[in-house]
C-alpha cells in the first residue's frame, strides 16, 4: 500500500501505523503523483492517489476517509508576482497533478487566464525567477507565511478556499483507492477506523511530526485541526465529482473515459 509523505496524511494512517489496523497493511510512502504511478503500474494494490488519478485510472474508491477541505486548506498556495488575471507562466510543484489542475481551473474560471506550465522542485524563489506565479503544495507550503508574502507585495491565493468560494462544495485532494480485485468492506472500514484513531490523537501527531516538517507544534496542530477534512461524506464526493468534471473540460484530450463507480 502506498500513502503520501505529507503531514496531512499522518492522521489517516495513524491507526494503520499504531492502532488495531497495523497488521492489515504493508505501508510505503511517496509523493501523491508517485502513489498514482504505483497503482497504475501494479507496484501497489491500494494507495492514496491524488483525485486526478481517477481521471485516467480505473480505480475503486474506499469511501469514508480521505483528504479534503471545506475552506482554506493552507497547503495549496498560488503565489504570484503579478495580479492573477495577468499570469502567463506558472511554475508548478511536480508532486501532485490534482493541485496543478485545481490551479488551472481557478485561474481559468475566476481570472480568465491559461498560463503555460513549468514543472520544477518546490522552491518559491527559484520558481518566481522563471515564472509569473508559483504553485507550492504540501509541507513546503506549510512552511510559508501567506500574510508575510502579501506584505512583501505578492498576490497569494489559498486554492482550497478559492475552490469552495467558486463552487460552494468541498475540495477533495486524495482518496483511498485500489484495484477492484482487492476491494472489500472490511478494508474500507479499516481506513475509516484508522482515520478516527488519528483524529482522536491530533495533538500527539502534531507533537511527533512538527519538527521534521520544519514547522512549529502550534502550526502543525492548527493545520490538522482546522484546515483538513478527513471523514468524507456525500458533499465531499459531490465536490470531487465537480472537480473531475471541470478538469476534463480544462484538458479534454488528456484523460481516458471516466473511472469506475465507487465500490461497484
Amino acid at each position: 500500500m502506498c500513502a503520501v509523505t505529507y503531514l496531512n496524511t499522518v492522521p489517516l494512517v495513524w491507526g494503520i501505523l499504531h492502532g488495531s489496523q497495523r497488521d492489515l497493511f504493508d505501508v510505503d510512502f511517496a509523493l501523491p503523483s508517485e502513489c498514482a504511478d504505483r497503482l497504475s503500474d501494479g507496484r501497489a494494490d491500494i494507495g492514496l492517489p491524488p483525485a486526478a488519478a481517477l481521471l485516467d485510472q480505473e480505480l475503486c474508491i474506499y469511501r469514508g476517509a480521505g483528504i479534503a477541505c471545506n475552506g482554506p486548506v493552507r497547503t495549496i498556495l498560488l503565489v504570484s508576482k503579478v495580479p492573477f488575471h495577468l499570469v502567463r507562466t506558472l511554475a508548478t510543484d511536480f508532486g501532485s497533478r490534482t493541485s496543478v489542475l485545481l490551479a488551472r481551473i481557478v485561474l481559468s474560471q475566476e481570472y480568465g487566464t491559461a498560463p503555460a506550465l513549468v514543472s520544477m522542485a518546490p522552491d518559491l524563489n527559484s520558481m518566481l525567477e522563471i515564472a509569473d506565479a508559483a504553485l507550492i503544495i504540501g509541507d513546503a507550503a506549510l512552511r510559508l507565511d501567506p500574510t508575510s508574502l502579501c506584505e512583501q507585495g505578492f498576490h497569494v491565493a489559498d486554492l482550497g478556499e478559492a475552490w469552495v468560494r467558486m463552487t460552494g462544495l468541498p475540495m477533495v485532494f486524495a482518496v483511498w483507492a485500489g484495484n477492484r480485485s482487492v476491494w472489500s468492506e472490511r478494508l474500507e472500514d479499516a481506513f475509516v477506523q484508522s482515520a478516527r484513531f488519528g483524529l482522536e490523537r491530533l495533538d500527539d501527531i502534531a507533537r511527533s511530526e512538527h519538527a521534521r516538517r520544519g514547522v512549529s507544534f502550534e502550526v502543525a496542530r492548527d493545520y490538522l485541526r482546522n484546515n483538513i477534512v478527513y471523514e468524507l461524506g456525500e458533499r465531499e464526493y459531490r465536490g470531487m465529482d465537480r472537480f473531475l468534471q471541470l478538469a476534463r473540460e480544462i484538458a479534454p484530450h488528456q484523460f481516458q473515459p471516466e473511472a469506475l463507480p465507487v465500490g461497484d
